[in-house]
């Protein structure tokens, strides 16, 4: 029998809202924002990006949780895998004793030591139909932080599927989203999906609807991100496509435009309505974020680009994927990789971390700077902290020459 289920919080945001500033806000960055979202100290200029960190549904997300322990001091409380990507912000509520489970391929066995006394929180990234279906049987209580912008594509998923439309979603099949994005298909008789992560996946899958690729190759590339007995044949004669939120927006336009191009050469003008279904489902934050990447891109003037959030964080690979073509891209999960003479970051598009010497020119130097959704802007300030060191700076100089900056003048 299902559990207590909250959704909304708890009214304990007073009681919160202390220790959240106290550990996810910054004062260099607090002044950068004052200062126009930009400063020099001596030779040094760093630039930040208008809109970067914490979303609304990460910044909800994370409230959420510590409401949960203070309203649940006395219990055993459990978060389903990370509840945001980012190193630091799991880290401090592994601290307050929220135990993060392990992924596990069988949902029963990541909740085999919840009770019914226990108290699950199930992430911003929401979880599997299995792992809601498991959690109310054992009759927990559950704490839903799963974002608005995921249950809206949640809500067209389950449209596409209602009226016979296979689910294709641009989007990484093995992220935590997407795969629950994916689940909700399966809710409908007869409903299925498929995930393409990037336009060579999608250029295989349309060449496929045109006539060009066997059923099998499409069978043997998407084994592990389609759904079970996925037959291209039967399955993509009718698409729906819907999108991971934190994917770059530019290239799932490009995946709707290749797709829709592909149904309309096999099928004809007149049946794409009712053969090819689109809708928008990038969060408007993630959206916001790339648009304020490539004003600064734009802009120009920028020697360096340090982009600031975990390794796993797709919203953050997709900024630095943004930033890489143009100038030096360092994507990093945080100060203690920023050396004064090797940089320790991930590589656009690679998937370890990697060393590079004398990445700091010497001399005048501009640094943009942003982070994606799950990055608090105290993981953002202590990057700055720590780009100002390495030229013998702190935030007090970095302070006063925004106070320089904006003293009055006396003209003659």
């Amino acid at each position: 029998m299902p559990g207590t289920y909250f959704q909304r919080g708890f009214g304990l945001q007073a009681e919160v809202d202390g220790v959240l500033v106290r550990s996810y806000r910054s004062p260099a960055v607090d002044h950068l924002k004052a200062s126009g979202y930009e400063a020099a100290v001596g030779e040094l200029r760093l630039k930040l990006a208008r809109e970067f960190g914490f979303c609304y549904g990460v910044d909800r997300a994370v409230e959420y949780a510590y409401e949960t322990r203070q309203r649940f001091a006395d219990r055993r409380i459990f978060l389903s895998g990370e509840i945001i990507h980012n190193p630091d912000v799991n880290r401090r509520l592994h601290e307050m004793n929220i135990v993060i489970l392990p992924e596990t391929a069988d949902p029963a066995a990541r909740y085999a030591n919840v009770t019914a006394t226990d108290v699950v929180i199930l992430p911003a990234f929401g979880v599997p139909v299995a792992d809601r279906t498991l959690l109310d049987a054992k009759g927990c209580v559950l704490v839903d932080t799963t974002c608005g912008s995921v249950l809206n594509v949640w809500k067209m998923v389950h449209r596409y599927a209602r009226d016979g439309f296979t689910v294709v979603i641009h989007g990484k099949h093995y992220h935590e989203e997407t795969r629950a994005t994916a689940s909700q298909a399966l809710t409908h008789a007869g409903g299925q999906y498929l995930c393409v992560r990037d336009i060579a996946e999608t250029e295989l899958v349309c060449g496929f609807i045109r006539g060009d690729v066997p059923a099998e190759t499409i069978r043997t590339r998407f084994a592990a991100a389609s759904s079970p007995g996925f037959d291209p044949e039967v399955h993509l004669a009718r698409i729906g496509l819907a999108n991971q939120t934190t994917m770059l927006m530019s290239e799932s336009l490009d995946v709707e435009a290749r797709l829709r191009a592909a149904m309309t050469d096999r099928y004809g003008d007149a049946a794409l309505a009712d053969r090819f279904r689109a809708f928008d489902t990038i969060c408007s934050a993630t959206q916001d974020r790339q648009d304020a990447v490539r004003a600064m891109l734009e802009d120009g003037g920028l020697d360096i680009m340090i982009v600031i959030g975990g390794y796993n964080s797709s919203n953050t690979q997709a900024l630095a994927g943004m930033c890489a073509p143009r100038l030096p891209t360092f994507h990093v999960d945080g100060a203690q990789c920023l050396g004064g003479r090797v940089i320790r970051h991930r590589p656009a598009g690679g998937s370890t971390e990697i060393d590079t010497s004398e990445w700091l020119p010497a001399g005048r130097v501009a640094i943009g700077i942003t982070a994606g959704a799950s990055t608090p802007d105290s993981v953002v300030g202590m990057v700055v902290e720590r780009l100002l060191a390495l030229r013998g700076y702190g935030v007090s100089e970095l302070i006063a020459a925004g106070q320089t900056a904006d003293a009055p003048t006396n003209c003659v």
